[in-house]
C-alpha cells in the first residue's frame, strides 16, 4: 500500500473507508438496507415488525443516519395518523449488490468462523 493511502487510513476523519463504512456498518443499518431492497417501500412500523429485536429509538436513529448519508429517503404524508414511508435512494441501491455479496460470503464461511472462534475460546481457557 502506498504511503499516501496509509496516511488516508490513519486520518479517521478523512478516511473514506472508516468515514463511510462506520455509518452503515453498525448492527442494524445493513439489515434495514437489505430489507428495503427486498420490499422497496416500507413504513416505520413495518420495518419494526420485520426486525423485532430493534428498539423503536434505535430504528429511528438508524433510519435518520441512513437518510443523512443519502442511502434512504423518507416521505411523510400529511394525514392522521401520520404516515411515513422509507425507500432506498439511487445511491443506496448501488450499495445493495455489495451488501448481498457480503451476506453470501458470511453464509459461505459462517461455519468456519464459528469453529475458529470456538477454538480461540478453548485456547484462552487453557
Amino acid at each position: 500500500m502506498s504511503e499516501e493511502n496509509l496516511k488516508k487510513f490513519a486520518d479517521a476523519a478523512n478516511c473514506p473507508v472508516r468515514n463511510i463504512v462506520d455509518r452503515f456498518g453498525d448492527k442494524w443499518s445493513v439489515l434495514i438496507l437489505l430489507l428495503l431492497a427486498e420490499e422497496e417501500v416500507l413504513r416505520f412500523s413495518e420495518i419494526h415488525k420485520y426486525i423485532q429485536s430493534i428498539s423503536q429509538k434505535m430504528l429511528s436513529s438508524s433510519l435518520k443516519a441512513l437518510e443523512e448519508d443519502g442511502l434512504v429517503s423518507r416521505k411523510a404524508y400529511a394525514v392522521i395518523p401520520p404516515k411515513v414511508e422509507y425507500r432506498l435512494t439511487a445511491i443506496g441501491q448501488t450499495l445493495i449488490p455489495h451488501l448481498k455479496a457480503l451476506v453470501d460470503w458470511a453464509e459461505a464461511h459462517s461455519a468456519a468462523i464459528h469453529q475458529a472462534r470456538s477454538q480461540a475460546q478453548l485456547r484462552e481457557r487453557a
